[in-house]
């Protein structure tokens, strides 16, 4: 499928935890190549919509499309199949498997052998699993970690741990990409070197979505920004219009 049909709609998205209003009828679109981010002070339901986007939750209320697929209730796995992939707020990596070995991880959607294949060890499985090396080297030198492949994941530096895993999600071969905080814990060297890896999955014909607490850098970086505050939207549009609007200056500075 062409990366052009790639797109993601959400409508009326309700998220309700017992009493508490976690998502409260937030409505958005990602347009195909585009980087689009999600900002919002602490609790604002960043995360939460990331969630439910990619079926780690499922929503009170309301429709999430994804390339004309309507997508609520779907296991993780199914929308990873789909054509999205996601990186997590907090590293989510194997620490006892090498950088190259947590990318395999990601290329086993895009395996074909089953279990009994792979106890025999037969060609198809050989040749497949010599793909996924390949394939998987190919976004380690991606993301500037090819000389790191065979290092245990947790010894990487943490700036490092989160390239890699980028680098895990690309290996799913993803039409859109969710982000959740990949600024997160970066020096400004890193972070720079961040923002010309997201360009150019951004240019590769991935569309992004991420979730960036650095305002700096979500300004310097994204086609068009929503704003969340308690759970609701409050604002959308272009850079240049969000960094001037008022209620999401007081919703940082905490004014009226």
């Amino acid at each position: 499928m062409k990366p052009e049909t790639c797109h993601l709609q959400v409508d009326n998205l309700r998220k309700e935890f017992g009493g508490l209003m976690a998502v409260f009828d937030v409505s958005f679109d990602v347009q195909p190549g585009e980087i689009m981010a999600v900002i919002g002070p602490n609790g604002a339901g960043k995360t939460t919509i990331f969630n439910l986007i990619s079926g780690v939750l499922t929503p009170t209320s309301g429709r999430i499309r994804f390339e004309d697929r309507l997508i609520n209730g779907l296991k993780p796995h199914v929308i990873s199949r789909l054509g999205m992939a996601r990186t997590f707020q907090n590293v989510r990596l194997f620490g006892h498997m090498t950088a190259l070995e947590n990318v395999m991880v990601g290329r086993h959607l895009k395996t074909r052998y089953n279990l009994i294949s792979a106890a025999l060890r037969l060609p198809n499985v050989r040749r497949e699993e010599k793909t996924s090396r390949e394939r998987a080297m190919e976004q380690l030198t991606r993301v500037g970690l090819a000389a790191k492949a065979d290092e245990n994941a947790l010894s990487l530096p943490f700036g490092q741990q989160r390239l890699l895993e980028i680098a895990r999600a690309l290996a799913t071969e993803p039409r859109l990409i969710l982000l959740d905080e990949p600024g997160s814990g970066l020096n400004l060297p890193e972070k720079e070197g961040l923002d010309r890896l997201i360009r150019a999955i951004r240019d590769s014909g991935v569309t992004v979505l991420l979730v960036e607490h650095d305002i700096q850098f979500v300004m310097g970086i994204a086609d068009r920004i929503v704003v969340l505050n308690y759970g609701q939207k409050i604002a959308a549009g272009a850079p240049a219009v969000i960094q001037n609007d008022e209620r999401v200056i007081a919703a940082y500075l905490g004014k009226e």
